[in-house]
This record gives structure tokens, C-alpha cells and sequence, in this order.
């Protein structure tokens, strides 16, 4: 049983094993290159001193590569599910082979243990060396860009990080063969695998993930420092208005962004009036010749004495790991449950 999976699979195996091969070594020959150039950058820049020009400068140039290995590592379960999972029982059902397997002293059981088995761990294996030779390559770009919103806690970076895309790979092969023993049709099968595992990437990440972990709430004072984008608008009425956003931490992932009152009220806007209206509108005075940065420093004692904060609810970077812990747990229950199925499914109504 064991020989005959193999065999089935091997065509699928050697496409993927292939291109991991083709990109692990191309991983190889140009990661030494890329930490060097990061660390001697780091050193030109001085220890301890400012490298943040440095930093921002070396991810703007690597941004491309990055977005193409994200790229990679995301669309690989969803793959593994399509081209993997989907086909594996339901091309035996629109052949009839599985029948002749059971009439060879070859239990339900033992024939979809062997095919859950072998190829789900293919499919583990694969995701892993994929997400292992780039988070090698990536690093000094996620060190970079710790301070971007590229950080490795955003949504998007932290599917293609750690030891979540290996639950994705695992769930996506279950999805597929469990969607293949209920549509008993390879094409619809795969389609509907496609569009049900990136529904779950889409949902997972807005309204699952920022719930696995608690976040962190803070309530502070809008100041110069803190700023991030400040828009003053001018109402249809002739009313200023100020929409404010403060920065959270760093390298964090921000989930709430929000101005409130004295009272605690959440504001969509900070309604300016009379002295409030007058120092945000002024702009101060331009250094060397260069644009101003933000409104005078007016604006914000004035925001302070009217009582505005800005709440931030966010995920700081050493949330990383609980989070990536958290959704590989769910995404192995959601996989043991799927198994459990096909189980069933194989045993009782399979015919």
C-alpha cells in the first residue's frame, strides 16, 4: 500500500520538491551576500549609533524580494490543498481503483491511513523547508523592517514566518481531501479547495488572530513624538477638524488606533474651535529651508488641556511567538477534525 501511494504521488512530489530544491539554492548562493551587506552597514553606521536612515534604506531595496518570498511560502499550502489534497481520493473514485483495492485484503482504514499519512507528511515537510530557507534568507530584512509596517508581527509577514505555515499546509491537505470525498469530482473539487482555504486565510487573520492572544491597550497623550498621521479638514460648515492617529509601539501590529475624550468617548475627529483652531492651522516656522514637520507644538498643548488621548490597541513584537503558537494549535485542531472525517466519511458512506 505503502509502495502503490508513492507511486500515485510522485509526479506531484518531484514538481514541488523540485522548485524548493531550485529556490533553496538560490536562497544559498545570495543569503551570505545580503548579511554582510546588513552587517556592514550596521558597523559604518557606528555601534550604538543611528541606523535608522540605514535600516529604512535597505528594506525600500529589498522590499521586492521579500514580497516575492512572502509571496511563496503563502501560496504553498493553498497549492498543497489544490493539487495535493483535492485529487488524492477522488481521482481513485472517478477510476473505481479504490474498489479494487478493498478486494485485496486492504481495509478501508489501512488504504486512507497510508494516503493521509505519506502525503500529509509531504506536505508538512514541504512547508517547512520552505519557511525555513526563507525566514534564513529574510532575516536581515526583518530586522530591518522591524520598525515598518512590514514588521514580522503584521498579518501578511507572520503567515510566511515561524511554524503557522506548517499548520497551513496541513490543514489546506486536509481541506482538500475532505472536500474531494464529498464532491467525488477532481476539478470542482479543487476549485472549491481554492476558494475555501483562501477564505479561511482572509477570515483568520481579521477576525480570529487578534483575538488568540490578549492585546495590549494603552491610552496616551498625542505629542510630537508620538504623532502619526494628523489631518487637519475643513467642514462644508467652515469647522476645523483634526484626525488623529498616534504611533504604537515598535515593530507591533496595531489593531485599534483611536481618539477619545476626557471621558473616554471614542471621537472620530477632534473638533476645533477658536484658540484650538488657530494653532493647529498655524504652521511652524520651516529650519534650513525645508517643509515644516506636523503642526506647532500649540496644537498639541491645546489637544492636551481639551482632555483628547489616543487609545492604541495593538500586538507588540514578543507577541510573536504565543501568537504563532496559538493559530498552529487551532489550524492542527481544525486538521485532526477534517481527518476524523475523511475517517468516517471513508468507513460509512464511501462506496
Amino acid at each position: 500500500m505503502i509502495w502503490l501511494t508513492l507511486r500515485q504521488f510522485r509526479v506531484q512530489a518531484a514538481v514541488v520538491f523540485g522548485l524548493l530544491a531550485v529556490l533553496t539554492a538560490a536562497l544559498l548562493a545570495t543569503g551570505p551576500g545580503l548579511a554582510d551587506e546588513y552587517d556592514s552597514g550596521l558597523a559604518a553606521c557606528g555601534a550604538g549609533g543611528d541606523c535608522t536612515q540605514f535600516t529604512r534604506l535597505f528594506f525600500n531595496d529589498h522590499q521586492n524580494q521579500l514580497v516575492l518570498l512572502v509571496g511563496v511560502v503563502l501560496f504553498l499550502p493553498g497549492i498543497i490543498g489544490v493539487f495535493w489534497g483535492a485529487p488524492l481520493i477522488t481521482r481513485e473514485i472517478e477510476h473505481g481503483t479504490h474498489r479494487l483495492v478493498w478486494t485485496q485484503s486492504i481495509t478501508r482504514t489501512r488504504w486512507l491511513a497510508a494516503k493521509l499519512g505519506l502525503v500529509g507528511l509531504a506536505a508538512v515537510v514541504a512547508a517547512g523547508l520552505a519557511v525555513l530557507a526563507v525566514s534564513w534568507w529574510s532575516d536581515p530584512i526583518d530586522q530591518a523592517a522591524a520598525s515598518t509596517s512590514a514588521a514580522r508581527v503584521t498579518p501578511v509577514v507572520f503567515m510566511a514566518r515561524g511554524v503557522v505555515p506548517i499548520g497551513y499546509a496541513a490543514f489546506a491537505f486536509a481541506l482538500g481531501v475532505s472536500v474531494g470525498i464529498l464532491v467525488r469530482r477532481t476539478l470542482p473539487a479543487m476549485a472549491i479547495t481554492l476558494v475555501a482555504f483562501v477564505a479561511v486565510q482572509v477570515a483568520v487573520p481579521m477576525l480570529v488572530r487578534p483575538h488568540l492572544v490578549p492585546p495590549v491597550t494603552r491610552t496616551v497623550v498625542i505629542t510630537a513624538d508620538n504623532r502619526g498621521e494628523m489631518l487637519l479638514r475643513k467642514g462644508e460648515d467652515g469647522r476645523l477638524s483634526l484626525l488623529v492617529q498616534a504611533e504604537g509601539e515598535q515593530a507591533s501590529w496595531t489593531l485599534e488606533n483611536a481618539t477619545v475624550d476626557s471621558s473616554g468617548r471614542k471621537l472620530d475627529e477632534v473638533l476645533l474651535t477658536g484658540a484650538g483652531a488657530s494653532a493647529c492651522e498655524a504652521r511652524p516656522p520651516a529650519p534650513n529651508g525645508e517643509p515644516p514637520d506636523g503642526p506647532p507644538q500649540a496644537c498639541f498643548d491645546f489637544i492636551k488641556q481639551q482632555g483628547y488621548r489616543q487609545t492604541v490597541v495593538y500586538h507588540p513584537a514578543d507577541h510573536f511567538w504565543p501568537l504563532q503558537r496559538a493559530e498552529t494549535g487551532l489550524f492542527a485542531v481544525l486538521t485532526l477534525g477534517l481527518t476524523g472525517f475523511c475517517f468516517y466519511w471513508t468507513r460509512r458512506r464511501l462506496s
